[in-house]
């Protein structure tokens, strides 16, 4: 084994561990894919938990400098097919094998970004960070799971940025009271944190079922290296939806609700016996 191929194989072992430490259910996903898909899936979890964890995380140290620095170093490993930050270099990597275009990329740091100084949110800013944050996530996935075929990228698109959008959103409700009381932050437009009602939630939910309902559909046509991992995560998601629609406001507002190791367990088995007799 030559040392280029030594020295990128670890960098996508080094986004493996990233993804296993920091998401146990998107980790438990990312094993069901058939493994030519694991890597480079790997490889785009790194670079968008490390962008994450910049803007929410390190509170002590100059937030806006280090953000600009992870930019310029992504722009730098893409332009030169090399990076000594292990994330960057296994990012670069994937970017140039499945070619992600660089306006997805863009987009999620733009999002990034506005979580340095956005702490709340209309609706065209709303979904202008939704876009970033995860519904271009769910792009650079498929370009993966495509395999080049563009035909069918274009035909699972929309649905694709729906998951993401849908995710996200989840992610919004069962965060709300961290992102505000750590963050400052309330992404739902018009949404007061400490008035937060019954008509708010509704309206939200509503929203969300949009987004999963449309998203299903493109599950199903995806290539079979990818579909069962994607349905996991979409039904761990979906019962998380069903936990927290269940709740009242004042919960959701005070309580991070979250989905027992059992019932992720039951929705794993579950849905790998419907995938084998093909009843997604």
């Amino acid at each position: 084994m030559n040392h280029l191929v030594l020295f990128n194989q670890t960098c996508l072992e080094c986004s493996s561990l990233i993804t296993r430490r920091y998401s146990t259910s998107f980790s438990l996903g990312i094993r069901l894919f058939h493994k030519r898909f694991r890597s480079p899936i790997y490889g785009i979890y790194g670079f968008v938990r490390f962008a994450d964890e910049i803007v929410d995380t390190f509170h002590d140290y100059p937030k806006a400098a280090l953000f600009q620095r992870f930019r310029e170093d992504t722009v730098r490993a893409i332009e030169e097919k090399i990076s000594l930050n292990p994330v960057l270099n296994a990012f670069q990597q994937v970017v140039h094998e499945y070619q992600i275009e660089w306006e997805l990329i863009d987009a999620f740091l733009c999002s990034m970004e506005m979580d340095l100084h956005q702490t709340a949110y209309n609706q065209c800013r709303y979904d202008e960070y939704i876009y970033g944050s995860a519904e271009v996530v769910g792009l650079m996935c498929l370009r993966v799971f495509c395999e080049g075929d563009d035909r069918r990228y274009q035909e699972l698109k929309s649905s694709a940025r729906r998951l993401g959008a849908a995710f996200q959103k989840v992610n919004f409700l069962r965060d709300i009271k961290s992102d505000f009381e750590d963050r400052g932050r309330v992404y739902f437009p018009g949404v007061d944190f400490q008035r937060f009602t019954q008509e708010d939630k509704i309206s939200i939910e509503r929203d969300i079922k949009a987004d999963f309902d449309a998203a299903l559909e493109g599950i199903r046509q995806l290539p079979k290296g990818a579909r069962l991992g994607v349905y996991v995560a979409y039904k761990y998601y979906t019962q998380l939806f069903a936990k927290i629609k269940s709740a009242p406001p004042q919960r959701v507002a005070q309580i991070r609700i979250r989905v027992s190791d059992q019932r992720k367990i039951y929705v794993l088995f579950n849905s790998a016996l419907r995938h084998k007799f093909n009843m997604l």
